[in-house]
Formats: structure tokens, sequence, C-alpha cells
């Protein structure tokens, strides 16, 4: 009975998260008040309620380090490295508890050598005690519980909502409870609480703290999830729990962050078993001898028993408790302070090279002004071509929209997939003369809207003013030589595009998809006399998907690049498509094929295959197992030449292999094109990781 009401009161408390209307909040009305007093007193009581004598139970968690790295950072996060824990957990009126680590593993997906805040292994007992403190004291301390003596005083209370709990013999209702400081520049919680009507026990927490609250100044958000289960059919204990740690820098600016994520689950109580209180001297949290843990052992792999929305961007759990946060202070509570910091997307924001510039060196500054208000200035000069290069963009955003005003003098890519890492063409450039990039010279402004969650999607709404002009060639690699450059049409153009981004999410028979597009329209006009339509109108459409499903423990992945541009005019090179290189036509040459409609598809299966460990100290160990990964493609390009005999209309084929050794984080690709094309080597870092490099 005392696990059909534990796990019916869960279920419960689950529904009562679902998203519903918002109602008008009265502050600290006579009822509210009322009630979270009679909180504070029941939690004070129930440490001295003699029909709770002791309690131990069991918790299975996972604590997971995961790195999130690409510009907006909306891609999900990557698990570096991940613990699965088995604790058993003690407690003894009035307040003693103590928790043992039984059983404990961990996976290293990627070397680190992060160790985690003791009680980063542990759950929490008593929904916190009067004073909250995390990370040891280093992340969070000294910050008053909102149901204390301290915290009455500190925190304004609002009943929002009730949710009636139908259990057999009886109904409990419960009241949610929006939390939030009197003072948020103090360090506080944010939040609401869920207690019993009747009983005055918690049943729930979910907060995030303000700003001020932090004692690690990297820290940028701290989320905290507590849910109780009815144990006894009297006793409000811990049943699930959840913790949610994001780090980034703190004088750069960069697409980079750390993530620590914590879940448990607590089961299996026995109450009243007289617990000695020799049990509870020491540390709270401890380690079993090893001749106790050597006993326990874990069924499959720990990749295999994560949850499967681990590497979510944002738990939806988490993202309620991010929304009510925003909702009841002010931005700038939550928000890093920030005056003046470097800013870089990437690595090669700072160093690079291509045959257009030469070696350019560059950087960026960023600030942030206050109610959404920010600046970013980036600018390079290159050696060789002995041009500066700039852009500027002043904005303003909320969760959900921002609007942009730029301007920019600067270089862009003609082609609409990146073949390669910036980092590895930067050396393969100079080293051997083998540049991925095709870039021609804009100079313009131009106004942006964007939208940052319409149902999955991030659309970015664009309209530029802006002149067009070829480059050449001004570099010279250390072997071999460079081949030719975009022939870009010198050009003044309106352009108006609106892309769309999806980043990679869990979908229909467990695959994982991620999806892009851009819509384009362009006016061009030119003095140019060769071209026989001065005013040319052009349509353009481009899209890219990625489909990833796992087999046991192969994955089956799919590519497709697709697009088509038309015009009632000539169409110049740099609103043309093209095709080839290690992505979209592997087994030829870089920009090969251009086209003025094909689509690309790539069919790859990945399976693990044994190699040397390989240690690394006190980094772990590189695992004894890389990747294989076989593969075919097909491109179709309607040509956009016809004078281009070597490459008519029609499909261009490839098969190759690639192995994925050290943690996947390279790739060494060998792949043939079988029409007209040639053996290729293509060795980069693994394509989660280009964003920051």
């Amino acid at each position: 009975m005392y696990r059909l009401y534990a796990a019916a009161c869960a279920v419960c408390a689950l529904l009562a998260m679902a998203p519903r209307p918002a109602t008008a909040q009265t502050w600290n009305d006579p009822r509210t008040r009322a009630l979270v007093e009679r909180a504070t007193a029941r939690r004070v009581q129930q440490l001295a309620d003699t029909g709770l004598r002791d309690f131990k139970a069991i918790a299975h968690g996972y604590v997971t380090f995961l790195a999130q790295v690409g510009e907006g950072l909306a891609e999900p996060p990557k698990v570096v490295k991940a613990d699965e824990l088995v604790n058993e957990i003690f407690w003894k009126a009035p307040n003693l508890s103590k928790q043992r680590i039984v059983g404990r593993r961990d996976t290293l997906l990627l070397p680190t050598d992060i160790n985690y805040h003791r009680d980063h292994l542990g759950i929490v007992q008593n929904n916190f005690p009067a004073i909250i403190r995390l990370g040891d004291g280093d992340e969070v301390r000294d910050v008053p519980h909102p149901l204390s003596a301290n915290g009455l005083a500190a925190y304004d209370f609002a009943i929002t909502d009730s949710l009636p709990l139908n259990l057999p013999g009886r109904t409990i209702v419960l009241y949610e409870v929006k939390v939030r400081p009197r003072d948020d520049r103090q360090p506080r919680i944010i939040g609401a609480v869920y207690i019993d009507r009747d009983d005055a026990q918690v049943v729930r927490m979910a907060f995030n703290f303000t700003r001020a609250a932090f004692l690690d100044p990297a820290l940028e958000d701290l989320f905290v999830v507590i849910e109780n289960g009815l144990i006894g059919g009297r006793f409000w204990l811990p049943r699930k729990q959840e913790i949610e740690i994001r780090r980034g820098g703190t004088w750069l600016d960069f697409p980079i962050r750390g993530i620590i994520r914590g879940r448990w689950e607590i089961g299996d109580y026995q109450v009243n078993t007289g617990l000695s209180y020799g049990l509870f001297q020491g540390p709270e949290i401890i380690t079993a001898p090893r001749e106790v843990r050597d006993t326990f052992h874990f069924a499959g792999r720990v990749l295999d028993s994560l949850p499967p929305d681990v590497r979510a961007v944002t738990d939806a759990e988490i993202r309620s408790v991010q929304a009510e946060a925003r909702a009841l202070v002010r931005a700038q509570a939550l928000r890093r302070p920030q005056t003046l910091v470097l800013s870089a997307l990437g690595v090669s924001d700072f160093a690079r090279f291509d045959r257009a510039e030469g070696l350019a060196l560059g950087g960026g500054i960023a600030t942030r002004f206050g109610r959404g208000l920010d600046m970013q200035l980036r600018g390079r000069y290159g050696i060789d071509d002995r041009v500066a290069k700039g852009s500027a963009t002043a904005g303003w955003r909320s969760p959900s929209v921002g609007v942009r005003a730029f301007g920019l003098r600067d270089y862009r890519e003609a082609g609409d997939v990146q073949e390669r890492s910036r980092l590895v063409n930067s050396i393969a450039a100079q080293e051997f003369g083998a540049d991925a990039t095709d870039p021609y010279h804009v100079a313009g402004v131009g106004l942006g809207l964007d939208a940052f969650d319409v149902h999955g999607l991030r659309l970015r709404l664009d309209a530029t003013l802006e002149r067009q002009r070829a480059l050449r060639i001004t570099a010279t690699p250390a072997q071999g030589s460079f081949p030719r450059i975009l022939p870009a049409t010198p050009l003044r153009a309106v352009r108006v595009s609106l892309s769309a981004e999806r980043a990679t999410t869990l979908s229909f028979l467990g695959t994982e998809v991620r999806a892009s597009g851009e819509l384009r329209g362009s006016q061009l006009t030119t003095d140019d006399a060769l071209v026989p339509v001065p005013t040319t109108n052009v349509g353009r459409a481009f899209v890219s998907l990625g489909i990833e499903r796992p087999i046991g423990r192969n994955r089956l992945v799919l590519q497709t690049y697709g697009g088509a541009v038309g015009a009632n005019g000539t169409i110049p090179p740099q609103e043309q498509l093209w095709f080839g290189g290690p992505l979209s036509a592997p087994g030829y040459d870089y920009h090969e094929l251009g086209a003025l409609a094909g689509v690309s598809q790539r069919v790859e299966w990945r399976t693990p295959i044994p190699v040397p460990a390989i240690p690394l100290g006190r980094f772990g160990k590189v695992p004894g197992e890389a990747t294989l990964a076989p593969f075919v493609q097909g491109t179709f390009a309607r040509r956009a030449l016809d004078a281009d005999v070597a490459h008519p209309t029609g499909v261009y084929p490839s098969v190759g292999v690639a192995v994925m050794p050290f943690f996947d984080l390279l790739r060494i690709q060998f792949a043939r094109g079988l029409r007209n094309g040639r053996w290729t080597l293509n060795v980069d870092v693994a394509r989660d990781f280009w964003g920051a490099l």
C-alpha cells in the first residue's frame, strides 16, 4: 500500500507540472501567508515528529557532464562523462542524514579531468535545511529557504493553482505557491513550492537562483527540481530529484558551455527500522569500502541506460522553471553581469588562413547594456591582401524574439555546405594549397528579426542592401598551388532571406533529426556590360536534413542537401549552387559541380571496431574502440554552364569509408568519385565541434 500511495502521488506531482493558463497572482494575501507559515512550522515539526523516527531508502541516479558548442548554443550538448550511482539513504530524527555510495561506474566519452563536488553525488534531504548550499558551498551558499523563519521575511508568496489528488479513501489538495524575492539583488531563489493544503507538507519544489546567489562567476544558471512521494500514507519523502548547472566563460563571449545534470529516483523505503546514531558519524556522503562496491553489479552499459533526453538543450521541467523565474523577477536579476568582453564565434575569428587573405588576424568585443540591449564589434586584417574587414551589430532580444541592425565589410562564402572545419581548413590551405572556401567581397547594411522558438524552429529574417565583387588569390601555400577562386560578378543587391534551423531533436522511431533551410530573394543590379540583363530578380532555396537512427551499438546516418535557383536573367556565380567536397560530393574537387538545381544524398553505416586503448593520465584513457563508417553517396546536379562538357547534368556517385578514432573526435575519410572523380583523403575534427573552431 505504501508503494501504491507513493506511485500515485508521484504521477500526480508530475501532472502538476503541466502548463496551465496564467492566473492572477495576489501576493502575500492572508490565505497564502497562513499556508506558508503552517508549512514553515511543519518543516520544523517533522524533524521531531515521533511518528517518523527514521527511514532508509535506495537512490539510483546519473550525474552527467556535457559540453555544448556552436553559435547560439542551439545544438544539443554532447556527453563528455556519465556516472551512474546507487546510494543507500539514511535519515534519523531530529535531523541526521547519511548517504553511502554502494555502486558507481562511469563512462568517459571525451578526455576530461572533471571532479564533481561531493554533494552532486547524492540527493537533497528534508527539502533543504533553512539555509541552501550547493556545490559544497562553492556554487551557492547562505541562501535562505523560503519556508524558514528568515525566508518568510525575505520572499513574497502567492497561491496560483490547486490540484486535487484522488487516493484510495482520501483526497489530497496541493496548492502551487509562487515564490519571488522581495529584493532580487540579494542571494535568493525564484520558483514555486507545492504544499499539501491539509498537512502543510512540501510535495514539490522547482526553482532557480538570482544572480547574486552565485559565488562562482562562471555560473550561468542553476536549476533544482525536487519531488516527494507519500510514504506510509503520512510522510512526504524524496521520490525524484533533478539539478542542472550551466557554466560559461567569464572573460570571453564564446559559443561553448559546460553543463552538469544530475537525475535521481528514490525508492525501496523502510520506515522506523531503529537506525543507530553511530551510523551518522563523519561526512554526510561517503563511499562504501571497495569490498562492498565490488559486490554491486550494474546491468548493460551506462550509455544504454541514460535517460533518453539527457542531451536535450533544455529539459522540459527545467525550461518551465526558467520561464517562471523570468516572469517573477527582473531580467537583470538572472543575467550574468557583463560589461565589455572579448567576443568570437570560433577560434578562427582570432586567426585563419585562406587563399584570398593569406594569414588573417582578428577578434571582437561584445557588451550588454541591460534590458536586452547588446552590441558586437568584430574585425580582421589579412596580411597578404592588406584589407581590413569587420562587422558591427546592435540589437535587442527577449527570450523569444530579437531585432538587429548591422553593417559589414567582409568576405562571404558562396557555398551552402561548409565542407571542412575552419581550423583544419586553415592548416590544409597553408600547407598544401587545399582551400575549401569560395569567398567573395560584400559591403552593406541590413536589418534582422529573430524568433528563437517557433514550434522548435529558430527563424531569422534578414533584409540587406549591399555591394558584391570578386576576390583574387593573394596567398601562397607552403607547397602546391591554389585552384581558381570564385569568379563573382560585381553587382549591387537588395536581398531578403528567411532561414530556419531545427537543432537535433529526438523524433519518430528513436531517430535524431537536424534540419536547416533558407529561402532568399534578391534584386541584382550590375554595370557589367557583359551581363545581358542589367537588373535580375533571383529566387533561391536550399535545405539540409540529417537523420540518425541508433540500431543496437550501430548507427544509420542519412544526410541530404538540396536546392534550386531561378531568375529572369543571368544568374551570377555567387548565387548558383555548388557541390563538391568531403560532405556534398566526396571524391570530387571542391565546388567542382556548379548547378542551378541539385540534391546530394549520403547513406552511412557506423559500427564500433576494436583498437588499442591509450592512457591519458589524469584525463582518463582513449577507449579501445573506434568507429568504422562505410558510405555511399549520389549527387544530382543540373549543370549551370552549357559549355561545361566535363560536368553534364546527371548523377555523380561516390563511395568511401571513414574511421573515427580518439573518442570519435577525428574523422579520417577516404572517398572515390565514380564519374570522372578521383580518390580523396580528408582528415577533420568531429562536426559537433566545428562551431567552436
